[in-house]
């Protein structure tokens, strides 16, 4: 019986969501053996320090690539959100299957609004992101850092470390926990991170084999809006982690993409909306990144590259 191994974080989300795939794949191949590779990455291994400081959302992936690269594993399942804009040579996002809810949630001790919030409340998040669209919110609002899993980040919550954090919905939902949200964030409102929702499984770009196996999984229309929010994402410099939002949806036969830049502080946020056939999803996100740019985004990105990597410059 044909082997194929599914590369995998460890934590409790990442298992469930690759044991959805694995599911899904043995469903569809039940003469093949799918079996779960658990990699320890760097992001994994660092919790003491905001990922900002420490490279960003590349920490939860390049472990596992390697894993790919040196064919100890022959697919990846990955939160969307996490890949950086740019891929390693030899190595693509071959599937992206039907995205969960892309919003924010934001989980309160107490209280259904922010409104509800007392001045100066705590909010957890390690995402400047959302940190910053929250202070364009509420400026008294202190903002602290939240590494850990899903559980973990929860837990802090009910212990009393924080009046409310905020997580991605699509964890929640697929832990079974996404009741615990007080609110859920509109993309119009409070944009999301690129790709959030999204799963990707990646695989070695010459491998049709496995290619071919995990075809039937992708969702057209979730591939669609991805590509359209990671190509805005290339444009903007996604290689240091700065606080970008991109949501992507489909109407229709055109695709609507939404773009944020926002300083750290949140007393400058750039918007840009737009629309444009399905087969201009790329073209699309390069030209929303010309308009927030045109804006005066760039002048924020470099400072908050600066700010972060004060050695790089």
């Amino acid at each position: 019986m044909e082997l194929v191994r599914i590369a995998t974080r460890g934590s409790m989300l990442a298992l469930t969501q690759s044991k959805m795939i694995q599911a899904a794949l043995e469903k569809l191949w039940p003469q093949v053996r799918f079996e779960l590779k658990i990699i320890k990455t760097t992001g994994d291994k660092i919790t003491s320090v905001p990922l900002s400081r420490v490279g960003g959302k590349g920490l939860f992936v390049k472990e596992i690539e390697d894993a790919l690269l040196e064919g100890s594993a022959d697919l990846a399942v990955h939160s969307m959100k996490d890949v950086p804009a740019e891929l390693p040579a030899g190595l693509g996002i071959a599937v992206l299957p039907e995205r969960e809810d892309p919003r924010d949630a934001l989980i309160m001790g107490k209280g259904k609004s922010i409104a509800e919030l007392p001045h100066g409340a705590r909010i957890g998040t390690s995402s400047l992101r959302r940190a910053a669209q929250v202070r364009s919110i509420r400026s008294d609002f202190e903002i602290g850092d939240l590494r850990g899993n899903l559980d973990t980040r929860l837990r802090k919550l009910d212990e009393g470390g924080f009046d409310a954090i905020i997580l991605a919905a699509a964890g929640l939902n697929r832990m079974g926990w996404g009741s615990r949200a007080s609110v859920f964030m509109e993309p119009a409102d409070f944009v999301p991170a690129v790709g959030q929702g999204a799963l990707a499984i990646e695989t070695r770009s010459e491998d049709p084999g496995i290619n071919r196996l995990i075809a039937p999984l992708n969702h057209f229309e979730t591939e669609v809006a991805v590509r359209a929010e990671r190509s805005l994402l290339r444009e903007l410099g996604g290689g240091c982690q700065v606080p970008i939002g991109g949501y992507a949806r489909i109407c229709g036969e055109t695709v609507e993409l939404s773009g944020l830049v926002a300083s750290l502080d949140g007393r400058q946020l750039f918007r840009a909306v737009r629309i444009a056939p399905l087969e201009d999803a790329v073209l699309l996100g390069k030209t929303v990144a010309a308009e927030l740019i045109g804006q005066g985004a760039g002048k924020i990105l470099d400072e908050v590259c600066k700010t972060l990597n004060p050695g790089s410059q």
